[in-house]
């Protein structure tokens, strides 16, 4: 199972998106750090998030292995996020959608094209197994960015106050599915 990156020529370029293994994990904890340094998640927490849904987490690997981004997505509850580092002990029976938690490219390899086709991935993923939307919290500034894989700023009640954990600038977004 792999997925290529965009027709940018990359120094790596011989990447491809693969499934997550738990050998990876120490890579992504890695990557996540510098990814998203005010926002702190431990290797547990993406240890967790791998048993929870394997389905839904992939890393982007050269031809040694070596993890060089990630994209960690499962089933949640709509207009919700999980607290920042925390474990979850189950999906939550009421489900609606498909969150994304995280994508990240390590900074040597961003602007090759290797965000879209994973995303595009997990969006015909979640599509085939019934999910009618994908969520996301947007942070860094990530707005422009999650907008042109399709995501729009959704504003439900009581969100504010969910989102205080992530900082001033995240954003609750939404990218509905068609069947």
């Amino acid at each position: 199972m792999e997925f290529h990156g965009g027709p940018a020529q990359h120094p790596l370029s011989g990447l491809s998106w693969r499934a997550m293994t738990a050998a990876d994990l120490d890579a992504v904890a890695l990557i996540a750090a510098v990814g998203f340094p005010d926002h702190f998640e431990g290797r547990d927490c993406f240890e967790n998030r791998l048993a929870l849904n394997p389905a839904g987490c992939f890393v982007l690997a050269g031809e040694d292995g070596e993890p060089h981004g990630y994209l960690v997505a499962y089933p949640w509850t709509a207009d919700a996020a999980p607290a920042l580092n925390t474990l979850i002990p189950a999906i939550p029976d009421a489900a609606a959608v498909m969150y994304l938690h995280d994508l990240a490219i390590d900074p040597s390899v961003r602007g090759g094209g290797w965000s879209r086709p994973i995303v595009e991935r997990l969006a015909k993923d979640a599509c085939a197994a019934g999910w009618t939307a994908l969520t996301l919290v947007a942070v860094n500034d990530a707005v422009p960015f999650w907008e042109r894989h399709g995501f729009v700023v959704a504003d439900p009640p009581g969100m504010a106050d969910k989102l205080a954990g992530y900082g001033p600038d995240a954003r609750y977004m939404v990218r509905r599915l068609k069947a």
